[in-house]
């Protein structure tokens, strides 16, 4: 049986000022809605695994914050998660306090971001520029914590670089309260919008079953009623301690349909449990060291000596973030340094929620899943006979002198 062939094909991308990083779609259309979709994705490879084998896991911490500005310290997190399991170090309990104090203000920082986002895509700009307002508190509290708006290089290997003295923890519970004030507001101004119910209730479905077929991670996930977060499921740092459950809208509608207003759903009822997670923590941080090894040349010099293997998971603002890595004695650089990022588990599930949607409605549902094209850092090539081959980061080193060989060949 041939293929389908539909009205008309509509190309999305990889440069479009409806999404805020570089894909491609190009969307079967019938009418105004959306028979099928083929995603393309690999606009934004930047060799930064290839460039970690060049350098020692201390440095590499810096380079992971940059693989995405938002979820910069779910990368580090991640990285010296690996790091520490390969080499078997023990993080202080102080640090693993600090560790999920700040990644629960990055959850927060992230989705208000999101929020702002998806009222921008449905022309509530209104609100995007009061949530976008609101969220510059948790900015300006992350760089009086770690020094940085973004790119925190709070993480150390064995710890955290910063300690959390009396006036921050005071200026915390000060923030903590400022939006505690507004949770409510916000989801007054989103949840109980009749124009932003329309445009996002019953958009944009994702069901349980394919959710989990296709391995959907984070509020994505959750938002279609599967109660999955690594933090609950495998709890690890502090979590341990405080104990984590995981956000379905359910809690909020009594309901669960897995569409656009759902994902708002669950990632407004997870900046409030963000509020109360830090509030713990705040209260139950024990005294002690901050790092397992200060002296930077003592920590090089056991890494060198080490080896092992290690997988680092953290779940981040938007799903599980995985790192693995490989360690060799004698070296002191990553042998091996791979990442998957959610936005990998979350670009499959587009595919049903794009089907039988309208045209109007792609900006929305591809927010919906807050992608980080930016995190997409592989080349898989697929050739029409359907044979796939990932290119490793050599050949793409090899096929980048060529190219410069040939060009100059050229002059």
């Amino acid at each position: 049986m041939g293929k389908v062939s539909y009205g008309y094909s509509v190309p999305v991308g990889p440069i479009h000022p409806a999404l805020k990083e570089p894909i491609e779609f190009h969307f079967e259309i019938e009418g105004e809605r959306v028979k099928d979709v083929k995603i393309y994705a690999g606009h934004a490879h930047r060799g930064i695994e290839w460039i970690g084998t060049r350098r020692n896991p201390i440095q590499c911490l810096y380079i992971s914050e940059r693989i995405c500005g938002i979820c910069s310290v779910t990368h580090a997190l991640a990285l010296a998660f690996a790091v520490e399991k390969a080499l078997n170090i023990e993080v202080p309990p102080r640090a693993q306090y600090i560790r999920l104090i700040v990644a629960e203000l990055e959850r927060i920082h992230s989705h208000i971001l999101w929020a702002g986002v998806a009222a921008h895509e449905v022309g509530f700009d209104s609100a995007f520029m009061l949530l976008w307002k609101i969220r510059e508190n948790v900015m300006d509290l992350l760089e009086k914590i770690t020094g940085n708006r973004v790119n925190y290089a709070i993480v150390q290997i064995g710890g955290v670089r910063r300690d959390i003295n009396e006036e921050l923890r005071r200026e915390i519970w000060k923030s903590l309260d400022y939006y505690r004030t507004l949770s409510e507001r916000i989801k007054v101004l989103l949840l109980e919008d009749p124009t932003f119910m329309m445009r996002t209730r019953n958009v944009g479905i994702l069901s349980k079953e394919d959710a989990l077929s296709l391995c959907a991670v984070g509020p994505t996930l959750r938002a279609s009623g599967v109660p999955k977060d690594i933090r609950q499921d495998q709890p690890y740092i502090a979590y341990a301690d405080i104990g984590v459950k995981a956000i379905t809208p359910d809690i909020y509608t009594g309901e669960i349909v897995g569409d656009v207003y759902d994902k708002t759903v669950v990632r407004l009822l997870e900046i409030d449990q963000s509020i109360d997670l830090i509030d713990k923590a705040l209260t139950m941080m024990p005294e002690g060291d901050i790092v397992y090894e200060k002296n930077l040349v003592k920590l090089l010099n056991l890494i060198k000596k080490g080896e092992g293997e290690g997988v680092g998971r953290h779940e981040g603002p938007r799903g599980e973030d995985v790192h693995y890595v490989k360690i060799v004695a004698g070296s002191e650089n990553l042998a091996v340094w791979k990442i998957r990022a959610p936005t990998y588990n979350n670009l499959l599930p587009w595919v049903p929620m794009f089907k039988d949607a309208e045209v109007a409605d792609i900006p929305i549902i591809v927010a919906s899943t807050d992608p980080c094209m930016s995190c997409l850092n592989r080349v898989t090539v697929v050739y029409p006979s359907g044979r796939k081959e990932i290119l490793t980061h050599e050949e793409l080193h090899k096929m980048s002198v060529e190219k410069t060989r040939r060009m100059r060949k050229k002059c």
